[in-house]
Order: structure tokens, then sequence, then C-alpha cells
């Protein structure tokens, strides 16, 4: 049996990098999972290659096309979740978004609109719309994919740190406040990974030598992959998590100690 038999996810974008890593490795475990995305092909893709490689006891995968700015995605959300799956066990907030690396002084005013409502608004309507579906059923459990620089922000990204800062308050806050109803609320902070957005991170070419020069600030010696991702998603989801709760965890190769 899966460590989340029978469960029932939103992976927001789960078309890709975590998401999909996390999309994956949740219907490894037996559950159900709603890939939602803005991303159509990318979604898809995903969608088709977890029904493609389904095991037995492994759960199954719909696409829906899904802009997490908007409250009516959310709402659709929770119907699909209950019309396919009878249920929802489970949302990731997984869908971010950032600027290329720069001097704070040149974002433009489209760019920090854009954060505001990928990384933040996202949240708040995940809450409003889901949330008293949770505690009606005194069961639920959000998983909020962060970054280290929600806790130590570095120049050039300051106001998408600014962003995670929010999300790692706004995880401990609703932890505290829904915890009495049965919701359990976390997040991951992950390292810069191999994903669509390293570019944008870094702010120069994403070669192999700019990897290896990256890892080299790293203990561990590399950055995070979606499986790393995945793997503490797996635990923080799953009932072995049970009594954890308001908890930012990050996944990052000791990043942040040094």
């Amino acid at each position: 049996m899966g460590r989340l038999q029978g469960k029932v996810a939103i992976v927001t974008g789960g078309g890709s990098g975590f998401g999909e890593g996390i999309a994956k490795a949740f219907a490894k475990e037996g559950a159900n999972v709603i890939i939602a995305d803005i991303a159509v092909e990318g979604g898809k893709r995903v969608e088709s290659e977890i029904e493609a490689e389904k095991v037995q006891g492994g759960g199954s995968a719909v696409f829906l096309e899904f802009d997490c700015t908007k409250r009516e995605a959310w709402e659709k959300g929770l119907e699909v979740a209950k019309e396919k799956f009878g249920k929802l066990d489970i949302v990731v907030n997984n869908a971010g978004t950032t600027y290329r690396k720069k001097p704070s002084i040149e974002v433009t005013d489209a760019e920090f609109d854009k954060i505001l409502n990928v990384n933040i608004k996202s949240i708040y309507l995940s809450v409003s719309v889901v949330m008293p579906y949770f505690v009606e059923r005194k069961y639920g459990v959000y998983l909020n994919t962060s970054s280290v620089a929600g806790t130590r922000v570095r120049p050039g990204q300051v106001f998408y740190g600014g962003t995670k800062g929010f999300l790692n308050t706004v995880t401990q806050g609703l932890a505290a406040e829904y915890g009495p109803d049965g919701v359990r609320v976390n997040s991951i902070c992950p390292l810069r990974g191999a994903t669509g957005l390293l570019e944008m991170f870094s702010g120069v070419p994403d070669t192999p030598e700019e990897r290896a020069r990256f890892a080299q600030s790293v203990p561990l010696r590399r950055m995070s992959f979606p499986e790393d991702i995945a793997a503490a998603a797996i635990y923080l989801a799953s009932d072995e998590a049970a009594f954890v709760s308001g908890v930012n965890l990050p996944v990052d190769g000791g990043r942040l100690t040094v």
C-alpha cells in the first residue's frame, strides 16, 4: 500500500518542474492527482505519463487547465476533485513565478504584479475556496512550495523572496488558526533547482558550467531536483506527518547554514 493510498490531491503547476515531480510521486504512492496548470501541453503530458506508467495500486491523474490567480479556477478544481474522485484531501500550492535576477530598482510594475498574483493571491484564493470544505470535513492538508529565499533573501531577487517570506508566515498562521479543525499546513523551502525557472533565478544562461559553479556554494555540492522536493512532499502530505504542522522545511542541501 502506498503512503498516500486513496488520497486525492490538487497540484498547481503540476505540468513541469517541482510540481511534475510531486504529481508523479504522489500517484506512485497511490494518490489520485489533479494536475492543475495553465500550461496545457505540459499538464497533458504529465497526465499521460502518469497513466502510462501506472503500477498496481497507483493513483490516477486528471489534467485541468488552471489559472491559480482566478477564483473560478479554484472553484472548478474543488468541483472536479469531488466529481471525479469523491473528495479532496490535499492541496499543493506549488505554482510560482519570478522575474529575471536584477537590481530591485529595475523591477517593472508588470513583473511585480505578476509575482504578487501568482505567489501570493493564489494562496489566498486556495484558502478562501478550499479551506471551508476542509473545515467541514475536519480534515485537510495544505502543502506550499516556498523557497529558501523566504528565509534568506539575496540581492537581485528581493521582491520574489518577499513573496516567499509572506508564504512562510501565512503557513504558520493558517496552521495555528485551522489546526483545531483538523487541517495541517506546511511549506517546503527548496534551494534553486533544475527547473525551467533556473535561468531566471541565476540571471545568466543555464549551462553545465553555471550549474557546477553554483553547486560549489552548497554544502552537499549540488542543486535540488524535483525528486528531492517530491520526497519531502510525500512525507508532509502523508499520515506519517499527522502531528506535523506549521513547518517551513528547508530542502536545500544545507545552503542556509553557510
